[in-house]
């Protein structure tokens, strides 16, 4: 087995956006396509055994090729060149490339070091914003989340062609990123920004058609900017995309929004939330 690489290496990843990996600055990203895949799944579970049938599986699908095993150690040799580029361009002369992308019985290892994942640093600040909110400090809850979602320079693995075992991994984060977009929204709503809220929900609810949460808070902040009727429409065609593109009337938590916003109730300035991760 490889020994972890020493505090001296530090493997730092960006996958909130275009992927990124740095060998103390210098980037070991692969131009072609299925090597970047390799490296995306093995910088998403960095200083974890990814498994040969994971990563054969998310480069073929399930229709692997008689080489696909052989292919698949080129590719990690062509990984290991690059770190070996990087370790020559800053003269490191006792580290080699095996202790960084190490072999071990059941698949291979990334070993960060003393680096970070921005996806893990998302999730530790928007913790801190979910924690805030459950305290009752909007201010501070916005102020995290916003300082979380600064992380994203677009979607994640934006330029990595993904496969199933990426997807999952995409999705999941994709869907984090929404729930703290979601408690941001929600905790400005709270501090009386509505107004400050429209322009960026009008694109949000656009971008997003058949999402329930941003919809409803587009009608909040609608509702408190003296809109009533565009809240109200806003609800109805969120109702006709649902029922034409996927046959199902809204949920019952924004019927009753709607309800509230058609009888002026005050209970409306709350808007429809959506769960939070549980990882």
């Amino acid at each position: 087995m490889a020994r972890p690489i020493d505090h001296g290496e530090i493997i730092d990843i960006n996958v909130l956006g275009s992927l990124s990996v740095c060998d103390n600055g210098l980037s070991i990203v692969p131009t072609a396509p299925k090597p970047r895949q390799v490296l995306a799944l093995l910088a998403l579970r960095a200083d974890q055994v990814v498994p040969v049938a994971e990563l054969v599986e998310e480069l073929w699908d399930g229709s692997p090729p008689r080489s696909a095993r052989t292919t698949l150690q080129t590719y990690m040799l062509n990984l290991r060149e690059r770190i070996r580029e990087a370790l020559v361009a800053r003269g490191d002369g006792h580290t080699s490339p095996k202790d960084v992308l190490a072999t071990l019985p059941s698949g291979y290892c990334l070993h960060l070091g003393g680096g970070s994942v921005d996806f893990h640093d998302f999730e530790r600040l928007a913790g801190t914003g979910y924690r805030a909110m459950d305290a009752g400090d909007h201010a501070g809850a916005s102020r995290r989340l916003r300082e979380a979602l600064a992380l994203w320079s677009g979607p994640a693995l934006a330029d990595v062609s993904v496969g199933s075992r990426l997807r999952t991994e995409v999705d999941r984060m994709e869907e984090s990123r929404l729930c703290a977009l979601d408690q941001r929204i929600d905790a400005d709503l709270r501090l009386g920004r509505h107004r400050e809220l429209l322009p960026e929900l009008t694109v949000l609810v656009s971008r997003y058609r058949m999402h329930e949460s941003l919809h409803g808070q587009f009608m909040v902040a609608l509702y408190l900017s003296g809109r009533r009727s565009e809240a109200l429409k806003v609800y109805q065609r969120l109702r006709d995309m649902l029922v034409a593109e996927a046959g199902l009337e809204p949920s019952p938590a924004i019927g009753r929004l709607q309800r509230q916003i058609l009888q002026s109730s005050p209970r409306c300035c709350r808007p429809v939330s959506r769960p939070r991760p549980t990882g």
